[in-house]
């Protein structure tokens, strides 16, 4: 690490100007939250491997700035060469940066892996001091990383009707409508999962999400893809033709995005969809290129006219957020099949925690005396999670998980986002809460699901817990809300029954996910974050419902079910304003065991109870006899 930062210097050093800080980014190109191994710069440079994290580098110092999922991990992981910045208690990075840094300092950014907003957010800070923003002209990480993974090149393709729901005709045909009303002549879509969700592709270039490395850019005639065309079948690339969409080099989106800021990109292409477009001669008086600068980078937004750029959140966002009725119905039926692994899943376990670890098992409390277990017995995070897999990958239409499973027991448990690694992951302890996280990409959904378990003698206090995170995820999931709330004013649902007891989680508690996407979708959260009032909640979105508590070195709880907005039947309908409330499509019991009763109500006892009568009658039919035994006494009546 030490080698890195001086290598890292020196290079700074040598840039003109020299520069005085350097920051890196945890975002490739196009924002993404998950990314592939070669752009994984921020964790080379720091050794974090949290997937959210900024790293800022001086001449003398180094510091790494994250949220509150990652505060445990960040710690464990950084040297001592670094120190961490905790967002939300330390300041800020741009106001770290304006205050510390002397007067004219020089920082130094990828302008590729930084978006609009917050690269004009720093320069704004930067201004009072007269410090100054460069460029880099090439990325100053990729030039020291010795030993960079390599570009792979991964087949883009065809995401097919049965399953997208809407044709890539319909999508750009609603996109140029909504361009048309905005005065806008073209769009540069940036984000890899609205360039698949709008041209109905998928592809493997990022673990865990079905996308391929792609920029869009779409004008009222026109429609381009840039990507390594190495990717692109001869049948892919037929049926893009037939939507009138030109496929480009990855690397030509720079200069097309100059061309399309001149009003030369149509007139410079053969290609003409003008039967899905809008202006079918020269007489639109739209003149607006939007970009959205929240996912959109510095880079691209530098080669447009910033007196003719429509700065606004993307249409795509909203539009892939509320699914079509093909898309429900694939999640509805993913979300169950990933249900019965779950259960197939905890029975396995079960019955291995008993004989191997003499544990009392998922129904009965016992304390456990440790026994000295043979090696190829034992049972690690690792080992049980691949078991996990496995049994998802033995249902139809698995194409591979949605995030690397969170398999935690104990204190591993407090760490919000902790990934087992093979080398140093737990032994599963019957004596110790074990939280497992985890979730599937299907061809018709992808899927996340929290469980909490223990498979000896809890203790009351983690009774009381479980209980009060239990309590406040029914009564999110259970909320009834008028036409036009957000998530930020459901946030708190979830949080009153912890707040009871003075206990609470930095994490927020609900977001979208994708329709074979990425596990995490906006525009639209569940968070007591500021972003989280930006998008009300509307019928057809999808979020998820995911209180928790983590108790560092102890142990972590967390739950968490997929929930579909839809239209509430109310007796009353104040304001005419129309009630939306939320459907459960996860399917898995919660343990009986960890439920204290006593803090439950009679309603939460009816709704658990109804509940997990649902669980038995949707999954039974993936079940086999022993697994529905399981299944029926996990879900045994409970009486108040």
């Amino acid at each position: 690490m030490a080698d890195i930062l001086a290598s890292l210097r020196s290079l700074m050093a040598s840039q003109s100007p020299p520069l005085d800080a350097l920051l890196v980014a945890s975002e490739d190109y196009h924002q993404s939250e998950y990314v592939s191994a070669r752009d994984k710069r921020r964790e080379f440079v720091s050794g974090f491997t949290g997937s959210a994290g900024l790293a800022l580098i001086t001449k003398n110092e180094a510091r790494l700035w994250t949220d509150g999922r990652y505060f445990l991990q960040a710690t464990q992981q950084l040297s001592d060469q670094w120190k961490l910045m905790r967002i939300g208690e330390d300041p800020p990075v741009d106001a770290w940066m304006s205050d510390n840094l002397q007067k004219e300092a020089a920082i130094g950014i990828d302008p590729w892996c930084v978006s609009v907003d917050t690269a004009q957010r720093w320069e704004r800070a930067f201004a009072k001091k007269n410090q100054k923003l460069v460029q880099t002209s090439t990325n100053l990480i990729d030039e020291i990383w010795k030993n960079r993974p390599p570009a792979e090149i991964n087949p883009a393709v065809d995401h097919p009707l049965e399953f997208a729901g809407r044709s890539v005709a319909e999508k750009l045909k609603a996109l140029r409508e909504k361009l048309s009303s905005e005065k806008a002549r073209g769009i540069i879509i940036t984000t890899l999962d609205e360039v698949a969700w709008l041209y109905n592709i998928r592809g493997s270039d990022v673990s865990y999400s079905p996308v391929v490395h792609a920029f869009a850019i779409v004008t009222l005639n026109s429609a381009f893809l840039y990507l390594d065309k190495r990717k692109v079948s001869s049948k892919v690339s037929s049926s893009l033709q037939a939507n009138g969409i030109e496929v480009r080099q990855y690397g030509a989106v720079s200069s097309d995005a100059a061309m399309l800021a001149s009003n030369q990109l149509d007139q410079a292409t053969g290609v003409n969809s003008g039967q899905n477009g809008v202006c079918q001669n020269d007489t639109c008086d739209n003149d607006l290129i939007w970009v959205d600068p929240a996912s959109c980078c510095y880079a691209l937004f530098s080669r447009l006219d910033a007196n003719k750029l429509l700065l606004q959140q993307s249409p795509l966002a909203l539009a892939k957020a509320l699914k079509n009725p093909v898309e429900l119905d694939g999640l509805k039926n993913a979300h169950i099949r990933d249900g019965a692994a779950v259960v197939q899943y905890l029975v396995w376990l079960d019955k291995q925690m008993q004989e191997i670890y003499g544990a009392s098992g998922y129904f009965l409390e016992g304390e456990v005396t440790s026994k000295k277990i043979p090696e190829a017995m034992k049972l690690t995070e690792v080992s049980v999670s691949d078991k996990l897999e496995g049994f998802r990958a033995s249902k139809e239409h698995f194409r591979g998980l949605s995030f690397p499973t969170i398999s935690s027991v104990g204190p591993n448990a407090a760490i919000i986002h902790y990934s087992p690694q093979a080398k140093t992951c737990a032994e599963l302890d019957p004596n110790s809460i074990y939280l497992f996280d985890s979730g599937a990409q299907y061809l018709d959904g992808t899927t996340d699901i929290t469980r909490t378990v223990h498979f000896g003698k809890p203790s009351a206090h983690e009774k009381a817990c479980y209980t009060s995170v239990l309590k406040g995820h029914i009564a999110l999931g259970n909320a009834r809300f008028p036409n036009g709330t957000n998530g930020y004013s459901l946030d708190i649902l979830a949080r009153i029954p912890l707040w009871r007891y003075g206990l609470d989680y930095r994490h927020g508690t609900g977001h979208g996910i994708g329709s074979y996407l990425n596990v995490h979708e906006g525009p639209h959260q569940i968070s007591f974050r500021p972003q989280a009032r930006n998008v009300p909640l509307q019928v057809s979105m999808t979020v998820t419902d995911e209180p928790g508590y983590y108790e560092d070195g102890n142990f972590g709880i967390r739950l968490e079910n997929v929930l579909v907005i839809k239209e509430a039947d109310t007796e009353f309908n104040f304001g005419d304003k129309g009630y939306l409330s939320f459907e459960h499509i996860t399917w898995a019991p919660y343990q009986i065991k960890l439920i204290d009763l006593s803090i439950l109500t009679p309603e939460e006892i009816q709704w658990l109870n109804r509940y997990h009568l649902k669980c038995r009658e949707i999954l039974g039919p993936y079940l086999d006899t022993n697994e529905m035994e399981w299944l029926k006494k996990a879900t045994e009546p409970m009486k108040g």
